[in-house]
């Protein structure tokens, strides 16, 4: 069995993690699958934490191969949010005990923006008295940038590498030099530097993309001391050149998105158990690829969930991808379908905290 001779080492190495993600016995998988949802009781506990995801604005300066907000993309209807909505927003998250909010927009870099986050982040932290910890998901910035959010309350701050390999990430982006695989990593450095929670993750299952591949992932995590992780399988959206490329040559069939799912699932065990203490999410990705991809993503070693709670009328604009679960949502109802999920896992959900990554605190705890 190749789990259990990998599993009896005390560390494991790339060709480790490369035979674990090419396990496709079932039986196998499943024992993969309690693994790591074992390590994950030990080392995080079986508490699921929220993150009330804000989607806030669609309008993003950047044209990625993949996303359904693209610049490029004329279908989309732009909006930007109301900033009274936001808060609206943050207050019900606030009032319904979610310990943290996650501020997610299309990119953009200019004053305006920069200043707009700032306020709204300030705001927030006013609202609930300093309690609702707040993650930025909004891009590439300066780190003077990320030091005005860090100074105004944001303490995590998402920032997905989408690949570790740069000739994989330069399919999935136009080569106009303002969509640089560096310039990623070294924002992933200044976020550090400032004392952000970092967290960042991959698509998994792109085309030309190896196991070997999804190993220096996970491999880069740990090089770069990541404390959370966001990862999910590729879904195709209709409207992209990477999604109709995909589609034209046949390979977006079932059988495909259960590839992709299973690739998923593989990756959040894996991952938990070569960094048992990191805190990695189980994306809407998984359940845009199966009804029930979510809770199979807690059991098979996440712990943090992102209900939605984005103004409701602007649900619908923002697609990064087909299928998107939870679009016709009220927030209400949200909060109810996530609370059955984690219960049929097993777990529990960790209302009013902010479920910091253990990662983080061990890291602080070593250096004094």
């Amino acid at each position: 069995m190749v789990l259990a001779d990998i599993l009896h080492k005390k560390e494991l190495d790339r060709n480790d993690l490369i035979a674990l993600l090419c396990i496709t016995d079932p039986d196998e998988l499943q024992a993969l699958y309690d693994a790591a949802y074992a390590v994950k009781a030990a080392n995080v506990g079986r508490v699921v934490y929220y993150r009330g995801l804000i989607e806030f604005s669609n309008r993003c300066i950047k044209n990625c191969r993949y996303c359904g907000i693209r610049r490029d993309n004329e279908e989309v209807e732009r909006f930007d949010t109301a900033r009274d909505d936001i808060l609206a927003m943050a207050r019900w998250s606030y009032d319904n005990h979610y310990g943290s909010l996650t501020l997610q927009s299309g990119e953009r870099q200019d004053r305006e923006f920069i200043e707009y986050i700032e306020a709204l982040v300030r705001d927030i932290k006013q609202l609930s008295g300093g309690k609702l910890g707040i993650t930025l998901c909004v891009g590439e910035q300066t780190e003077d940038t990320y030091r005005r959010w860090f100074a105004a309350g944001a303490h995590r701050y998402l920032l997905r590498i989408e690949t570790s390999n740069p000739s994989l990430y330069a399919t999935l982006h136009p080569q106009d030099g303002h969509h640089r695989w560096a310039v990623r990593k070294q924002c992933l450095d200044a976020l550090r530097a400032v004392g952000y929670q970092v967290g960042t993750g991959d698509m998994i299952g792109l085309p030309g993309q190896t196991a070997a591949d999804l190993a220096d992932d996970i491999l880069f995590y740990r090089d770069m001391d990541i404390d959370m992780i966001g990862m999910g399988p590729y879904v195709v959206h209709h409207h992209t050149p990477v999604g109709v490329d995909v589609m034209l040559r046949g390979l977006d069939s079932d059988q495909e998105k259960l590839r992709r799912l299973q690739l998923g699932l593989k990756m959040i065990a894996v991952t938990r158990i070569f960094l048992p203490d990191v805190n990695i999410a189980s994306t809407t990705a998984l359940q845009a690829l199966h009804p029930l991809g979510r809770e199979l993503g807690l059991k098979a070693g996440a712990n943090v969930l992102m209900p939605i709670v984005t103004v409701p009328k602007f649900r619908s604009q923002y697609l990064l991808y087909d299928n998107k679960p939870c679009v016709d949502e009220r927030p209400e109802q949200c909060k109810d379908c996530l609370s059955a999920r984690v219960a049929s896992v097993g777990d529990t959900v960790g209302l009013g905290q902010w479920g910091d990554s253990p990662h983080f605190s061990h890291k602080r705890e070593r250096q004094g």
